[in-house]
């Protein structure tokens, strides 16, 4: 399959910084080996990336109680491996390009529950920012190695 001629499925992503500036990563339900990511998803028609964002993070950790820290400036993409090409996303995309958003979770871990109506997480934990290139699948850490200038730029 060329993977050229898909188009990029358009997303959102969020970091959620805790009181310690440490990092929300989930372990995806679909790749259980010791691969963590931060929330993100798509974006649907006629939805806001702001909306998306809000939702995406409701549907994957319950969490509602965040205050926005910024937005971050431009996209981040990533392009999907050949074997996932075709696999992911019904076969209609070849990766996937996002906005991201910088937030601070306001409320108490008890409001933190994967077991939503369609999980994507089976575990949760924070980390320190600089885990990220490492916890994350190969795919996606360059995307996480410029987002982690962005996380640095505002907790520093």
């Amino acid at each position: 399959m060329n993977n050229v001629k898909l188009p990029m499925r358009n997303g959102v992503g969020v970091i959620i910084l805790n009181e310690k500036n440490r990092v929300f990563v989930g372990k995806r339900k679909d790749n259980p080996i010791n691969k963590w990511q931060m929330p993100q998803g798509g974006v649907d028609v006629g939805e806001s990336y702001l909306k998306a964002m809000q939702r995406e993070l409701l549907e994957e950790t319950s969490i509602k109680s965040i205050k926005i820290l910024c937005e971050v400036e431009g996209f981040f993409e990533y392009e999907l491996p050949k074997n996932l090409v075709g696999v992911i996303w019904k076969g209609k995309y070849r990766g996937q390009r996002q906005k991201w958003f910088i937030t601070k979770f306001i409320g108490n871990e008890s409001e933190i529950n994967l077991k939503t109506k369609n999980p994507e997480f089976i575990e949760w934990k924070w980390v320190l920012p600089d885990e990220l290139p490492d916890l994350i699948v190969d795919f996606k850490k360059d995307m996480y190695l410029n987002l982690l200038k962005s996380i640095k730029k505002v907790i520093d």
